[in-house]
């Protein structure tokens, strides 16, 4: 058997409300997003005033914290960055243009040692968006320790591998 643990808009909704409660507190207007482990967007927050750019970004940086189980800064990060110069994922931003993000404020949202979801955070300068999204991972991760029986609402699917 193979679970498969799905975070929902009833996950998503508290997560946003810390990331917009964070900025709010440093005066950051920004856009926040949180994804499935799929990277399709379950909900979404522009605050007031922030940029129109910010909705796409935060997007992509949501959808490749996800998809590739890591913060989207460590991409870049020297001397061993995956996605710089010479090293082994130079270029993939151009494979998907418009949805890869390789700078900072994509996370992944990681329960029981499986990523469910990804947030993403665009309009503030990378401290800030990294702050903000440290808020919605404490806001996650409360969520979950409160127990997946419990408070979280985690869809939870059990697939049998032999009838695939």
């Amino acid at each position: 058997m193979h679970r498969i643990l799905r975070i929902t808009l009833d996950d998503a909704l508290p997560i946003l409300a810390a990331g917009a409660a964070k900025a709010a507190e440093i005066g950051v207007r920004q856009t926040l997003c949180v994804c499935d482990d799929s990277g399709n967007v379950i909900a979404l927050h522009r605050l007031p005033h922030a940029r129109i750019t910010g909705v796409e970004i935060a997007m992509a940086k949501a959808y490749t914290a996800a998809g590739h189980e890591r913060a989207t800064h460590l991409f870049n990060e020297p001397p061993n960055g995956p996605a710089l110069p010479g090293n082994e994922a130079f270029g993939i931003s151009h494979m998907l243009p418009g949805k890869f993000a390789i700078f900072v404020g994509g996370f992944p949202l990681v329960h029981e040692g499986q990523v469910v979801g990804g947030v993403g955070i665009s309009g503030g300068n990378g401290e800030q968006d990294k702050a903000v999204g440290a808020a919605m991972l404490a806001e996650f991760d409360a969520l979950a320790s409160a127990g997946v029986a419990e408070t979280c609402t985690f869809d939870v699917f059990h697939q049998d591998r032999r009838t695939q």
